[in-house]
């Protein structure tokens, strides 16, 4: 750091180098000790030279500071100052750290997609001689002047327009991938029906290495019109080649043995009792592994955990700050549980309240699973099981499913619920009937007893979307239209006002 203030000189050149570092940078984040304070202009901050000393002016969302300045650095990405004030008694590190505005922001994000862009168009073209990129650009993104995630390619080679596709954006790339195939699929579609010529159209996706294994899991799922058009190339890390991977056969899927079951049907711990019963039309509960959570309308609040052979409750909204249920946090969760009463049911007055917006699907869930017959009358009542995991697995990766349900004629139905319009809920469903066809079709849902001793048939498991009437993306449709005739997708119309009571408006087989 420099510190040559002992002059006049010295003060008024440090004082100079630093407002020439504030004036090429509009805006400012003013941190000390490592605590962010505001966001500053660059007007808004003041540096002087008073006799030998450096002088540091600025306002805080604290009030006006006013500091001695005894050294500096700039490191390029910010300015630190050692300071001190009030005749030395106080004395801080303070930071400033030049803030990019989001339009410059979206203007990079947006050169490095496209640049990626084109080195995958590059990349494209190359596996074909005689291919020409007519054109390379962005899909659209999630707002307005925002850059899409995914690249969108036309070649043209002679009588073929192949279309290409992958993920551009430095997002983890695995949970894009779904969004990646439905926007992909949709795009596809309607390219093929606007053709003005007849010419013969081709899909390549092209995804890095940890995407490889779920895109073919995904694609054996299309119906086998689709899927011959569709080639998927793997990625190198640098982008610099692409290497073609081929597809599954349907029947592959369900060769892999899954990894087991795992259940647990332990009796309601004596704790988890008591409070449900404080609002049995509310609270219900979710077993896991190492304890019970309990949700008021599927807003997890709670959870009891067996500790030192006692049972003990944390309680909270946030997971990572939970307390301890004591004498000395009893009051706070009196609170807790009426500000859930207050705001959390369907005719709670503040329709804005965070309480009531949080988790929709989770609250839609718990109404579903008190009656899931709603749904369908066909359906058993019990044994339901709700956030249904496969298996308590790190490397499996995979979403619990919604509901999972059997009919009273023996089929296994899988359910996946929306409040709001989502492209990727046909995707989402007909990825879960992977996953419970492969466990049925070698015995393992039987062995674990998921039903009891219920007779489960022997065919593939239906699935059944369901959400709100107006909340069914405009793509809904052509995916639904995209899947195997072999997996059997109805779609199911919900009331609008579901929270009051969940009714079926309409119900149609889709696939």
């Amino acid at each position: 750091m420099k510190t040559d203030f002992t002059s006049i000189s010295g003060a008024e050149d440090a004082a100079r180098s630093i407002c020439e570092i504030i004036a090429a940078r509009a805006e400012w984040l003013y941190v000390r000790d490592g605590r962010r304070l505001a966001s500053l202009r660059r007007d808004e901050l003041d540096f002087r030279a008073t006799h030998a000393h450096l002088i540091f002016y600025c306002l805080s969302d604290e009030g006006a500071e006013v500091w001695r300045v005894q050294s500096w650095a700039w490191t390029g990405e910010r300015l630190q100052l050692k300071a001190q004030r009030r005749a030395g008694k106080e004395r801080a590190l303070l930071e400033l750290i030049p803030r990019i505005s989001a339009s410059v922001l979206a203007e990079e994000v947006t050169a490095h997609r496209r640049s990626r862009c084109a080195a995958l168009a590059n990349l494209a073209a190359a596996q074909l001689p005689g291919t020409s990129i007519e054109r390379a650009s962005l899909s659209a993104g999630a707002r307005f002047n925002q850059p899409g995630s995914f690249a969108r390619i036309l070649l043209k080679h002679k009588r073929t327009r192949i279309c290409v596709t992958g993920i551009v954006s430095d997002a983890t790339a695995r949970e894009r991938l779904d969004a990646l195939l439905s926007s992909t699929l949709v795009w596809f579609t309607r390219l093929k029906e606007n053709a003005r010529a007849p010419l013969n159209m081709k899909l390549w996706i092209a995804v890095e290495k940890p995407c490889v294994e779920p895109l073919r899991q995904r694609i054996a799922l299309l119906r086998d019109a689709l899927r011959r058009a569709i080639t998927i190339y793997e990625l190198d890390e640098a982008w610099l080649s692409l290497t073609e991977v081929p597809q599954y056969e349907m029947e592959e899927l369900f060769e892999t043995l899954p990894p087991r079951i795992s259940t647990y049907k332990a009796a309601t711990s004596e704790t988890a009792a008591r409070i449900m019963a404080l609002a049995p039309a509310a609270i219900d509960l979710v077993r896991a592994r190492h304890g019970e959570t309990l949700r008021f309308h599927g807003l997890a609040f709670a959870r009891v955990r067996r500790t030192l052979n006692k049972e003990r409750v944390w309680f909270g909204l946030d997971p990572s700050s939970r307390q301890l249920l004591d004498e000395s946090t009893l009051e706070e969760w009196e609170k807790l549980l009426s500000e859930l009463a207050e705001h959390r049911c369907a005719e709670a007055r503040a329709r804005q309240h965070a309480l009531y917006r949080q988790a929709p699907e989770a609250w839609l869930e718990s109404l579903l699973r008190r009656d899931i017959t709603r749904l369908d009358p066909g359906l058993r009542l019990s044994p339901l099981h709700a956030q249904f995991r496969a298996a308590q697995t790190k490397t499996t990766g995979s979403r619990p499913i919604d509901l999972l349900a059997l009919r009273r004629d023996g089929r296994l139905v899988v359910i996946e619920l929306k409040v709001s319009e989502d492209r990727e809920h046909v995707l989402q469903g007909a990825d879960y009937w992977r996953r419970i066809e492969t466990y049925r079709r070698l015995g393992a849902i039987r062995r674990a007893r998921l039903f009891d001793d219920a007779e489960i048939k022997d065919e593939a498991p239906l699935v059944y979307l369901a959400a709100p009437a107006l909340r069914f993306h405009r793509a809904f449709a052509t995916l639904a239209q995209s899947m195997r005739p072999e997996i059997e997708i109805y779609r199911f119309d919900l009331n609008e006002d579901w929270r009051t009571r969940v009714r079926v408006v309409r119900r149609e087989l889709v696939s």
